[in-house]
């Protein structure tokens, strides 16, 4: 049995970027360059994710899930999360209209 959550969150999740950014690269120990570098990517591809200005890609996901020892739901999941967000900010007037189907 599950539990519905019938919450809405007011704040936004937070983006796989600002996760990096603030937990995973001080910790590590890694600047941008040297994560560019371990991930195989250019430079430009992990400053609009650090940033925020993109979003994560599978392909990103399973080759931080290689480097961090996680999987690669981990980052989609936080990437879904946001994107789910801001979808529902965007289209909330319209969902507002629709009214559950009756079983």
């Amino acid at each position: 049995m599950t539990i519905p959550n019938t919450l809405k969150r007011e704040i936004r999740p937070t983006h796989p970027g600002e996760m990096l950014r603030e937990d995973f690269l001080p910790d590590c120990g890694l600047t941008p360059e040297i994560l560019a570098d371990a991930l195989d990517v250019p430079l430009s591809a992990v400053n609009e994710l650090l940033n925020e200005r993109s979003s994560l890609t599978p392909a990103m996901a399973l080759r931080l899930s290689k480097l961090f020892g996680n999987t690669p739901m981990f980052w989609l999941n936080a990437q879904h999360c946001i994107d789910l967000w801001y979808a529902e900010q965007n289209i909330s007037e319209s969902l507002a209209h629709i009214r559950p189907l009756a079983a």
